[in-house]
């Protein structure tokens, strides 16, 4: 997943981030117990050049950085660790950002977790929670079109492919990327989402 945009100024979009449980999960605010954490994960080229805000090399200013900037309340969407229920182990980031389009989706999981459905369930709570507590029409995501693992996450949301753009990416330069829409009423028939 990208985030192409710097955060919208749009109040209709403002949720006001409850901490979500899911199966296995927890996605709660970060907190400077993430520094360490969030560091070594974030490290990983892999990941940043999916991405269009985070840089590499990636350190514990960054994170620290980033910390700082999740717990300003964005003008719209909210900021996530992505933490194992029964640990608390932070694995990742997820959230919701505003952008010229409207509410757009984002999330990544550090490596040594990939393969285990983190990212699908996170972005599962993540898409009901966008739908329940604002207005929007629709939902946006977008991620690189080299990110099969990504578009897969989409793909199970029940996000409709919508176009290509560019992408401007601090770790990748400009690169192609695949958006992808979920409107209210797709969501409403996938309520229940399938277990993997």
């Amino acid at each position: 997943m990208v985030a192409e945009k710097e955060d919208s100024e749009d109040e209709s979009l403002r949720i006001d981030c409850p901490v979500l449980v899911t199966d296995r999960l927890v996605l709660r605010p970060p907190h400077d117990d993430d520094i360490a954490d969030l560091a070594t994960l974030a490290a990983n080229r892999r990941i940043a050049e999916m991405l269009a805000r985070m840089p590499h090399p990636y350190g514990v200013s960054e994170a620290r950085a980033f910390i700082e900037m999740s717990r300003r309340a964005p003008a719209a969407g909210c900021v996530y660790a992505v933490t194992i229920a029964e640990t608390g182990a932070f694995i990742g980031s997820a959230g919701l950002n505003g952008t010229e389009r409207g509410l757009e989706l984002g999330y990544w999981i550090g490596e040594p977790h990939w393969g285990h459905g983190y990212a699908t369930e996170a972005a599962h709570a993540l898409v009901d929670l966008a739908f329940r507590v604002t207005g929007i029409p629709v939902l946006h995501v977008a991620c690189r079109v080299i990110n099969g693992a990504s578009r897969r996450v989409i793909h199970k949301c029940g996000f409709q492919y919508a176009g290509q753009g560019m992408m401007d990416s601090i770790a990748a330069g400009r690169t192609p990327v695949e958006r992808y829409t979920l409107d209210r009423k797709t969501w409403i028939s996938l309520r229940t989402w399938p277990r993997d």
